[in-house]
């Protein structure tokens, strides 16, 4: 969720951290701050809110050196200010953390007991006053930093910078990503590509364990029993890493408007031009596996809500969904012949990592769905099923949504032929009605403009109901989250055929009802639902295709008109009005857009 960024480098460090420390915002952040090392001094900056203000800041009290160390915090433990804000200081070190330490008020009784006092609500000021405890006890800046890493108990990624240390920093990771990037003569430190990206394009992704000591001219890493590990230094592609709006007001729009493209970058990865399905990294053999358990978090459970229709629909495969908050403590039995699938955006979520992590050794094969195949889900995983969104910046996920969606699509698909569900020729039927997905998408997105006219009218509620039935039930679920996010607006949704069990007692003219109903199989006892809802004075907006409106009759408040398209399709093209709907009301009630309050883009603590 933090951002970090480190420089030992050639040119006054300050404003090279404040521009990385820019591309960490889609983390999310309330508050941020620098520390470098001026004449062998150790300084520091911090402010609370936008970084706006700490380049404000700046101006008025500049920051020389060479070398240096940035953060972005999300709070935790202490609220937002310039006392909790990293970097943290005590005698000659400073440090900036991402994660949570667990076990920090023991650490600092023990601390308390030297004679050595904490004054922030952090966790992470206590990692700074322990090393300063091993220092003044004689050990050196690099000792007396991994004699404090060993005590640490949670996750954490750290970088230490010590006063009369010019050529230093300390590096470690547990449970949450750090990255080295390397430069002739310059070394940084990051918590992913994107922040190095215009420094560095060698990068070294830091394992489970590691820490580093890092000088201009070397690194070396040493692993979690203290061996000296070789880590590969990789080349990344400095274009898959831009980040700019291209125009567009907000990044959330900018990546809305894109999805017709990266869709069809990912359909091209696993269909081929005689549409067959063809799954990177050798496939899976679904004939192995008796039943399928998925686990995410947030969107990406939607996602995988959807995929157990398709799973037990087209490949009659059981599946069972978790979120991963949950699977990771109820630490469910996981029988013999189970595929494991987690899916991630990031691929750091740290619940969802810590899932997988339960899974390996019990399940039989462990498989990701990601969207950086660099991540540290992606390397713990036995097979990798990339979903080629490319940089998503915005806290609401759009496009990554529907690539996942895309991804999953084409492993039940796959499996649907493997089991003997589906032959050549229906399976090259779904592909080639796959293939449509970025032409409809388009056709979605050319109702931009009448959801910014619905919008309006939705940004007075108080309260909104989504409903959907069959695969658009979890689209329902997936509209309400996007409206919740960014809006503020209370949204709920509900399986259709559940209206009458309890939640249309909420229904009254006040009430807006967004219903998902394409005109599929399941449509007439959708508008059934609906019309129990219109007969309450509740106020429809009917998404649907043309056939669907027209069979809707009059009544309807308000309607937003989506392609037609194949059922199996429905879930992703009707995931574009939910994101517009979400993003115009949002822009509407002049909310922060990509940056949300109290969300972050990577939830990469607990």
């Amino acid at each position: 969720m933090c951002g970090i960024i480190g420089v030992l480098g050639s040119h006054e460090a300050a404003p090279i951290l404040v521009e990385a420390l820019k591309r960490l915002e889609y983390r999310g952040y309330d508050s941020a701050g620098i520390a470098t090392i001026n004449g062998g001094k150790l300084e520091r900056r911090r402010a609370v809110g936008k970084l706006v203000n700490l380049s404000d800041l700046l101006v008025h009290k500049p920051l020389p050196g060479k070398s240096g160390i940035g953060h972005t915090r999300w709070a935790t433990h202490g609220g937002p200010s310039e006392l909790n804000a990293h970097p943290h200081r005590a005698g000659d070190v400073a440090v900036v953390h991402n994660g949570i330490i667990e076990n920090f008020r023991e650490l600092r009784d023990e601390i308390a007991r030297a004679g050595l006092e904490c004054t922030t609500e952090t966790d992470t000021e206590t990692v700074a006053v322990l090393t300063k405890m091993y220092m003044d006890q004689g050990k050196s800046p690099v000792d007396a930093a991994f004699a404090t890493i060993d005590r640490l108990e949670g996750a954490f990624a750290l970088a230490f910078l010590f006063d009369g240390e010019d050529d230093l920093i300390v590096a470690a990771r547990k449970g949450s990503p750090l990255a080295i990037g390397h430069g002739e003569g310059e070394m940084y430190i990051g918590s992913d590509a994107i922040a190095l990206a215009p420094l560095t394009d060698q990068i070294t992704y830091l394992e489970e364990g590691d820490r580093a000591v890092i000088t201009r001219e070397m690194v070396e890493i040493r692993d979690i029993d203290g061996r000296l590990a070789n880590r590969e230094q990789r080349k990344i592609a400095v274009g898959a890493t831009q980040i700019d709006k291209g125009g567009y007001k907000h990044f959330m729009g900018k990546e809305i408007a894109e999805q017709p493209t990266v869709l069809g970058e990912a359909l091209s990865r696993y269909i081929t031009p005689d549409n067959k399905i063809a799954l990177p990294e050798g496939g899976l053999d679904f004939t192995q596996y008796d039943r399928i358990t998925m686990v995410a978090c947030g969107t990406a459970y939607y996602a995988c809500l959807t995929a157990k229709y398709w799973f037990e629909q087209i490949a009659r495969i059981p599946v069972e969904v978790d979120v991963a908050s949950e699977f990771r403590y109820r630490e469910p039995p996981i029988p013999a012949r189970t595929l494991a699938i987690f899916v991630s955006q990031s691929g750091e979520t740290a619940d969802t990592l810590a899932a997988l992590r339960y899974c390996q050794e019990k399940a039989d094969t462990i498989a990701a769905v990601v969207n950086v195949p660099e991540s540290s889900i992606a390397r713990d995983s036995d097979k990798v099923f990339p979903i080629w969104a490319g940089v998503e910046v915005g806290v609401a996920s759009t496009k990554a949504f529907t690539c996942q969606l895309t991804v999953l699509l084409m492993l039940a698909l796959s499996a649907a032929h493997q089991r003997g569900e589906m032959d050549d020729a229906a399976i090259a039927d779904a592909a080639a009605a796959a293939r449509s997905l970025p032409q409809l998408i388009r056709l979605a997105l050319d109702a931009d403009s009448v959801a910014q006219d619905i919008s309006r009218s939705l940004a007075d509620a108080r309260d909104i109901l989504f409903l959907g039935r069959g695969l658009l039930y979890p689209l329902a679920l997936e509209g309400a989250l996007k409206l919740k996010e960014i809006s503020y607006i209370h949204a709920e949704a509900y399986a259709s055929g559940e209206l009458k069990h309890g939640p249309i007692a909420l229904i009254d003219q006040n009430v807006p009802v967004v219903v998902m109903a394409p005109s599929d199989s399941l449509y007439d006892k959708t508008v059934s639902n609906m019309q129990e809802v219109m007969a309450r004075k509740g106020q429809v907006v009917l998404v649907s295709d043309e056939t669907g409106i027209a069979k809707a009759g009059d009544d309807v408040w308000l309607t937003l008109k989506m392609p037609d398209c194949p059922d199996i399709l429905a879930p992703i093209v009707y995931a574009v009005p939910a994101q517009l709907l979400a993003y115009h009301t949002a822009v509407t009630k002049g909310t922060d857009v990509d940056q949300p309050r109290n969300l972050a883009k990577s939830v990469t603590v607990e």
